[in-house]
């Protein structure tokens, strides 16, 4: 699955999920194994129809925002619909992009408070990504900005369509890595990950289905 032959095994999802100790406790997690990272996985973490469900209920609560990016002096739609979820009044930026979160509804504290219990790790906003077809995608970058502090923990819910993730070294090039985020997933990304590597959800040309992404951070630092 990681193209290139490299001296560490690549990860693997058709491996059984394995109990993991964090935070002084056990979890279904598979530990994908990426080198100068910590990434886990699982898979099933809701079950299909509840993942559904969810799927419908926030892509008709949520009130999604096209926000527009400059790149190379050029202005441009975000490639996908977003929005923030957070603590009262915290605020977030990426790419030049500054959000006031919107406080918590019912169905997105219900889904932090379940996250929060799998992982061990606080979060206090959300950064949530509509994804309506394949031309919606995400480049490479990394959750590094610097209100997250250093070594961040990132958790994130997939729903609805099947999308890959990939990975990429940033001095290494020979570790690139690329699996599929099923429907109902967790994916955590932890200590060095975001120093190590960047990351995307890359356009894909078939037909496919939209994708909801849920995206929990802990801001350190509310005056950033």
């Amino acid at each position: 699955m990681c193209g290139k032959i490299r001296p560490c095994p690549p990860p693997t999802l058709a491996n059984r999920p394995v109990l993991v100790c964090m935070h002084n406790k056990l979890s279904p997690f598979t530990d994908l194994k990426i080198p100068d990272a910590n990434v886990l996985y699982d898979r099933g973490f809701f079950a299909f129809a509840k993942a559904e469900q969810l799927f419908n209920t926030l892509q008709n609560e949520i009130p999604w925002r096209q926000n527009k990016i400059t790149i190379f002096g050029k202005t441009y739609d975000e490639p996908r619909l977003t929005q923030l979820y957070g603590d009262g009044q915290m605020e977030y930026s990426y790419s030049g992009i500054r959000f006031k979160a919107l406080d918590w509804s019912p169905t997105m504290a219900s889904i932090k408070e379940q996250v929060e219990k799998a992982t061990g790790f606080e979060f206090n906003i959300c950064l949530v990504n509509f994804y309506r077809d394949g031309s919606d995608s995400n480049g490479w970058h990394a959750d590094n900005e610097k209100e997250l502090g250093s070594n961040p923990a990132i958790a994130s819910i997939s729903l609805g369509q099947e999308r890959f993730f990939h990975l990429r070294h940033n001095k290494n090039k020979e570790w690139r890595f690329k699996f599929p985020l099923e429907c109902g997933s967790l994916l955590l990304m932890a200590g060095e990950t975001q120093h190590s590597y960047q990351h995307q959800i890359a356009k894909t040309k078939r037909e496919i289905k939209p994708r909801i992404n849920l995206t929990f951070r802990k801001v350190m630092d509310r005056t950033s």
